[in-house]
């Protein structure tokens, strides 16, 4: 029997860690080529720390679906990151390729948890950081 020929099995605990990354942000593969045969899909998920915000960035070629777990989000994105969406508790975020974004833990004392589900890979392509001031609403821990 070889890895092809059967589910593979990642357990609590012992996710990979070694994926890309965008500012502090805990990105945990569950399922990807870090660990698994796959080769067209990367899901995972993430844990965003109280009043947490990612740097900006986007996802290359990659086409991103993400649920939140648990906890409050908001995504900038659009000219100078001057729009945004608000996620909760339930919510599923679909996210284009090469659009650039940073995702935010609204919370200053709660985490904020998403699973997150990547074609073809877990790509990050970190951009220049921007001062906080930019962003509506946001203040850190």
């Amino acid at each position: 029997m070889t890895a092809n020929d059967r589910p593979v099995v990642t357990r609590k605990g012992s996710e990979p860690r070694n994926t890309a990354q965008s500012g502090g942000l805990a990105l945990m593969t569950g399922v990807g080529p870090q660990h698994t045969p796959a080769t067209k899909i990367w899901f995972g998920k993430a844990s965003n720390p109280p009043g947490y915000r990612s740097l900006p960035h986007h996802h290359g070629e990659a086409e991103t679906g993400a649920y939140v777990l648990s906890g409050r989000a908001r995504i900038y994105f659009g000219k100078d990151f001057r729009e945004y969406v608000d996620l909760s508790e339930g919510d599923f975020m679909f996210v284009p390729p090469f659009i650039h974004h940073l995702e935010v833990n609204m919370s200053t004392t709660e985490e904020l948890w998403w699973l997150a589900c990547r074609t073809p890979e877990n790509i990050v392509v970190n951009l220049p950081d921007i001062d906080d001031a930019l962003l509506v609403g946001y203040r850190r821990a």
